[in-house]
């Protein structure tokens, strides 16, 4: 039985665009759909149902970040914005939003197949595993907090938590080395698994957005460690 292709939805007003980075996609394979708008895209979010998005800002009527945040009110459907606009605001606006990654144009293709490539890594969740190779999940457990790796659920005061991909490894990378102070350059590293071209404000981004969703305890926290990075420090808040 062949391979179920990937989908990816291109969102881009400028076809001639679209149709490069769709010829691009499906050298590797990959399934494609071009929408010229934002309310085409949203259309096609439902119908196409997308494995990833490769997002423009500039769009007629709602405009990109529209299309991301009404996309992430519903679904983690992955998402790489792409944009003429190289300021930090405009990219550290767009992570903010809900977006994955963030590429200037004009981009390198090998550069644009990497990302797109790493975004879907990470989107990726494994199939259950049998029982018997239950000792190999990758689980750290601390006071109200359980991340499983294996799954990629977090369980944080008893309830399940939603958290996308990136978020997840993120917090695990730092929950399984506790007191171990990481810089934001080797979080980049460790968590985007690939020579990531993107600001080291990213993870700063991530990070906000977790500490949004999980909050200190008396046994844990987030600490930044600051001119150099983050740990997730064990040592008691409360004495």
């Amino acid at each position: 039985m062949a391979a179920v292709k990937q989908k990816v939805l291109i969102v881009d007003d400028d076809y001639n665009i679209a149709d490069l980075i769709s010829l691009y996609l499906k050298k590797e394979c990959y399934d494609t759909m071009i929408v010229g708008d934002g309310e085409a895209a949203l259309e096609a979010v439902s119908s196409y149902q997308p494995d990833l998005i490769l997002l423009d800002l500039m769009l007629p009527g709602m405009d990109g970040y529209q299309v991301c945040r009404q996309v992430r009110s519903a679904q983690d459907t992955p998402i790489i914005m792409l944009s003429a606009k190289g300021e930090i605001f405009d990219k550290v606006l767009g992570l903010e939003m809900g977006a994955d990654d963030y590429m200037e144009k004009p981009f390198d293709s090998k550069e644009l197949m990497a990302r797109v490539k790493a975004v879907l890594r990470r989107y990726h969740k494994p199939a259950a595993a049998p029982a018997a190779a239950a000792s190999d999940e990758k689980i750290v457990e601390y006071p109200y907090l359980r991340i499983n790796l294996t799954s990629y659920s977090v369980t944080y005061m008893d309830a399940p938590l939603e958290m996308p991909p990136k978020e997840l490894e993120l917090l695990y990378c730092l929950a399984a080395s506790p007191g171990r102070v990481f810089t934001r350059e080797q979080l980049l590293s460790q968590i985007w698994g690939y020579d990531y071209a993107g600001e080291t404000r990213t993870v700063d981004v991530h990070i906000k957005r977790i500490r949004e969703k999980i909050h200190d305890t008396p046994y844990w926290r987030i600490a930044t460690v600051y001119g150099i990075g983050y740990k997730f420090d064990t040592a008691p808040q409360n004495k």
